[in-house]
């Protein structure tokens, strides 16, 4: 959970210290949900319940290696899924970047039938967009992505995320 700090009106604030970027696939006969599940426990957040944030990285944040959590914490990330099933190619990722003037950084979702190069290029694309709607630079682009072919007969989730942490 992100820790707290004072507002200039006083209340609270959560404000994430560290991130962690993981991805996980999974692949099941019984449905698209337990894919999902099995996708999110390999990238080691299946026991958490996730909040969905949007995609700014704050000013000092740093990045760690990916860390266990409590059973049950509320965990903020942001997290591209992407579903499919038999025969079909999917793909799931995050890019993220730092600003070049220090002032934190931000993060794209994205997610595609397709290949993960393809994805790689519209999530670059993207990066270049946030930066371009703010008028600021980034330093280089990072990216984490899955790709998973689903066998005929099943269902398939690819995951990649961006969790926080105080």
């Amino acid at each position: 959970m992100p820790s707290a700090r004072s507002s200039p009106a006083g209340s609270l604030i959560s404000i994430p210290t560290r991130f962690f970027v993981t991805s996980g696939k999974g692949i099941n006969k019984t449905s698209e949900l337990n894919a999902f599940d099995l996708a999110l426990l390999q990238a080691g957040i299946g026991e958490q319940n996730l909040v969905s944030v949007s995609s700014v990285l704050p000013i000092g944040i740093r990045q760690v290696d990916r860390q266990r959590m409590p059973r049950g914490a509320i965990t903020h990330a942001v997290l591209a899924r992407h579903g499919g099933g038999e025969g079909e190619v999917i793909s799931a990722g995050i890019a993220y970047a730092f600003r070049t003037d220090g002032e934190g950084g931000y993060v794209a979702e994205a997610h595609l039938h397709g290949s993960q190069k393809s994805l790689k290029e519209f999530l670059k694309w993207r990066m270049q967009e946030i930066a371009h709607f703010r008028g600021v630079e980034l330093r280089r682009i990072q990216y984490r992505t899955e790709e998973l072919s689903i066998p005929m007969d099943h269902y398939g989730v690819c995951i990649a995320a961006c969790v926080f942490l105080p």
